[in-house]
């Protein structure tokens, strides 16, 4: 189905207050060669949305990492699949040229549902920096559940779409930890290289590093890792770096050079669409449904289920409910997406056999944020590329691992930037409020301090090394710690727990979770390699035995 987009544009010009809204998007977003958009590097798309009465053999809920590997697989093994996405194709330029907005100036493309940003820094030189947009179904969904913000990709892609494109593959000796059910051999073996190949990943050009202006913020920030005894490691990323030299070059469209991350990437990072998903509708067995949600999934009386569907439109209203029935049925809706389904399935008698595991194990990847103000002779320049591609690793000794973030604002700010992944024990759990009519998720804020005092481990040293300070203004009012969101929601339907060992659903055989849900809430780096190594593995494993 393709999704014509009407979209909102800003005024021309950047004055002093539109530069300062825009920033808090750049800052927020730290976490293919040619001129190829991402919706032109596409080689497939659903002729028409899933109809009321149809049959699918198998039926995927979402289109992020998981549920594109389920599709592929399935597909190449000669299974017809229908994936079904609540947000949007993401395959129409806009009146502005491009399909996704920049990151500077957000309008009605760039949040889900809301009339006004709700961007991860909520002040920037004393300004705030949220800003009135339109109601739209737009491609980063800030969803508030209770004491956390978590940052969602919404679109076919999901959070391949928004994500900072940081592709990690977690230290071997950390990998029991992360997944203990899960053979450590066969996944560095096999499903791991798998993963990374699929994805397209690779590792920026050493050399180029060294010389170009863009990443001068990542130098200094391995300058100062160094300085006070940490490793500073470079990190893959999907993002092209032929594409990104030739940004560098001005031989064609800027992409990462002008920013984009938060709110979409135009050109250069290879998002889902560009990758698994390309492939998966390129077998002719692969079609997808934007803006349709499910809202129920049941036990069919002549076998597999009866799902139901809304299909809504770009201001987010129902317009049509359908009702189809699938032989299987895939879970791939995100950590959030899938935990709140199986929680109402299970609480509201639809999925009646599913275990007391649904809804638990929620985690935020122990992410937490913060600045530091540099002096003046360690600037880290005006030129950002919003790709990060470097890190420092105190996982071992401080149970933190440190993303050196950009702060692509186009002024020399002297600050560095960090997203921290750290070792937090806290777990959440959903929870079905039957009168209220939704899951609510039981985290509280309180619950980041493991996560600052691990990320103190790495910066208190620093600063003190350098003799530099916290940045206070970024998080709100003399607020040193970004605490109150993650991007790397995992957990809720843990593998081994609420499943069996490979994703199977207990209770109701023909349904699978193939998602972030599986992993117990935390992977010690960036999640999206795991999530999509895991999905290798399992849905192996049920082809072989279940299709």
């Amino acid at each position: 189905m393709s999704v014509t987009v009407t979209h909102i544009t800003g005024p021309g010009g950047v004055t002093r207050r539109r530069f300062i809204a825009g920033t808090g998007s750049i800052l927020g977003a730290a976490t293919l060669a040619g001129h190829a958009t991402a919706a032109q590097a596409q080689t497939g798309r659903a002729a028409a949305p899933i109809g009321d009465g149809a049959h699918a053999p198998a039926l995927v809920i979402g289109t992020g990492y998981g549920g594109s590997v389920a599709a592929l697989r399935l597909a190449r093994a000669g299974v017809d699949v229908h994936m079904i996405e609540m947000g949007m194709a993401w395959d129409t330029p806009g009146a502005d040229g491009r399909i996704f907005a920049n990151t500077t100036t957000p309008d009605g493309r760039s949040y889900w549902l809301r009339t006004k940003t709700k961007q991860p820094l909520s002040n920037f030189l004393g300004f705030p920096i949220d800003k009135d947009i339109p109601r739209y179904t737009g491609i980063l969904d800030a969803e508030e559940l209770g004491g956390i913000i978590v940052y969602q990709g919404r679109g076919v892609g999901g959070g391949s779409l928004v994500n900072g494109g940081m592709a990690v593959t977690p230290r071997r000796e950390n990998f029991s930890a992360i997944l203990p059910s899960v053979n450590t051999e066969e996944m560095y073996a096999t499903y791991y290289p798998r993963a990374n190949a699929g994805l397209g990943v690779h590792t920026i050009d050493p050399a180029w590093f060294e010389a170009v202006d863009c990443y001068q913020y990542s130098r200094v920030g391995r300058k100062h890792a160094q300085r006070s005894g940490f490793p500073f490691v470079f990190v893959p990323s999907v993002y092209d770096w032929d594409y990104m030299k030739q940004e560098v070059a001005g031989t064609v469209p800027k992409s990462a050079i002008a920013g984009e991350i938060l709110y979409g990437n135009n050109y250069g990072k290879k998002s889902l669409q560009k990758t698994y998903i390309a492939q998966a509708t390129a077998t002719g067995r692969v079609t997808i449904s934007p803006l349709h949600k499910v809202t129920s999934v049941a036990p069919a009386t002549a076998g597999g289920y009866t799902v139901v569907i809304d299909q809504i439109d770009t201001g987010g209203t129902t317009t049509a409910t359908k009702t189809v029935t699938a032989d299987k049925v895939f879970f791939a809706a995100g950590s959030v997406g899938t935990s709140k389904l199986l929680v109402k399935l299970k609480a509201t008698g639809a999925l009646p056999h599913l275990n007391d595991e649904i809804g638990k194990g929620w985690g935020d990847n122990g992410n937490v944020m913060c600045g530091r103000a540099n002096h003046m002779w360690d600037a880290t320049g005006k030129l950002q590329a919003s790709m990060p591609t470097g890190g420092i690793d105190n996982w071992a000794a401080g149970g933190a691992f440190a993303e050196v973030a950009p702060l692509p604002t186009g002024i020399e700010t002297y600050a560095s930037f960090y997203l921290s992944i750290t070792k937090n024990p806290n777990r959440a759990a959903f929870s079905w409020n039957a009168a209220a009519g939704r899951a609510e998720l039981n985290w509280q804020t309180a619950w980041k301090q493991p996560s600052i005092d691990a990320a103190k481990t790495i910066f208190d040293k620093i600063n003190a090394k350098e003799g530099t300070i916290y940045r206070t203004d970024l998080f709100g009012t003399y607020k040193i710690w970004g605490d109150h969101l993650t991007y790397h929601p995992l957990g809720g339907a843990i593998l081994d727990k609420a499943t069996d060992n490979y994703g199977r659903l207990h209770g109701h055989p023909g349904l699978y979770v193939i998602d972030g849900s599986l992993i117990p809430g935390n992977t010690s780096v960036n999640p999206f390699v795991t999530i999509t190594a895991l999905a290798e593995r399992n849905i192996e494993k049920i082809i072989a035995t279940d299709v």
